[in-house]
């Protein structure tokens, strides 16, 4: 059993609802990225999503868009990226890491070059925007061989048989997208995100986590009543480019405002 898959056999013993952290690496600073990474399980994150830098984040809004620019000023590259996770699992050896981002970075080193060192320090799943599962033949047979699950995205406008499909290949987790549009671009509809848990549910025996449009602990807390995960990532992005030019403060600054959502998870998830 995968670390993802025994976070949320833990989480679902206790009746709690997992908080997913996504950060860009090497956003601002590179030196900054695992101290933030320790900060954000410090503060309640159960898995978190490291975000691959590339220079057209497409599905990306402006904030991340400008983490990207930000990273790539740095030269952050794939290598760049694994190295961090080694670096983390120094320290923590428990907490799950997923990549994600886009084909291109992955193709630059080669599939199996990437499965084999993403296996090597410890990456727990990946979940690549444009590399649906359609397109993954090669792909999906390298990552089940060297243990790491694939992750996959389910829009607003997919249709119950492609739900089924995108089920039938994903692994540790199904990826909601809450709403249409590129990250932090609309605000959250939590009776229509609830009404497309159900047909998800129908679809998938795997934990669904919902992101995009959780900005603060009172929307996060609403979609923990109806989601195995919640996904935050925009809201911690935008406040680590505030505090770009202060990269020092970047550990605290991040862990107030994801402890604020923790909090508010929690509180649902007792009151329940």
């Amino acid at each position: 059993m995968s670390r993802i898959s025994q976070c949320f056999k833990k989480l679902k013993a206790d009746g709690q609802t997992a908080l997913i952290s996504y950060i860009t690496a090497g956003d601002p600073e590179p030196w900054v990225t695992v101290p933030i990474l320790h900060a954000l399980v410090d503060a309640g994150a159960d898995i978190l999503e490291l975000g691959i830098p590339f220079s057209d984040p497409m599905s990306d809004g402006p904030v991340i868009q400008k983490a990207c620019e930000r990273a790539l000023k740095n030269d952050v590259s794939i290598h760049n990226v694994l190295d961090m996770v080694a670096a983390f699992r120094k320290k923590n050896t428990e907490t799950p890491i997923v990549l994600m981002g886009y084909a291109n970075p992955l193709e630059s080193i080669g599939y199996e070059k990437f499965a084999q060192r993403a296996q090597e320090v410890g990456v727990d799943g990946v979940l690549t925007v444009d590399m649906p599962p359609e397109e993954s033949d090669e792909f999906l047979p390298l990552m089940n061989k060297h243990g790491i699950d694939t992750i996959f995205l389910v829009a607003p406008t997919t249709s119950l048989e492609r739900m089924a499909y995108i089920s039938e290949h994903a692994k540790g987790f199904i990826y909601y997208v809450s709403i249409k549009g590129v990250t932090g671009s609309a605000v959250l509809d939590v009776t229509e995100v609830a009404d497309k848990m159900l047909e998800l549910k129908k679809n998938t025996n795997l934990p669904v986590g919902v992101g995009f449009g959780i900005r603060d602990g009172k929307s996060a807390a609403a979609i923990s009543e109806i989601a195995d995960a919640v996904v935050v990532g925009s809201t911690l992005v935008s406040c680590i480019g505030e505090h770009a030019k202060r990269p020092e403060e970047l550990p605290a600054a991040v862990a107030a405002l994801l402890a604020e959502m923790r909090h508010a998870v929690n509180a649902r998830d007792v009151a329940r």
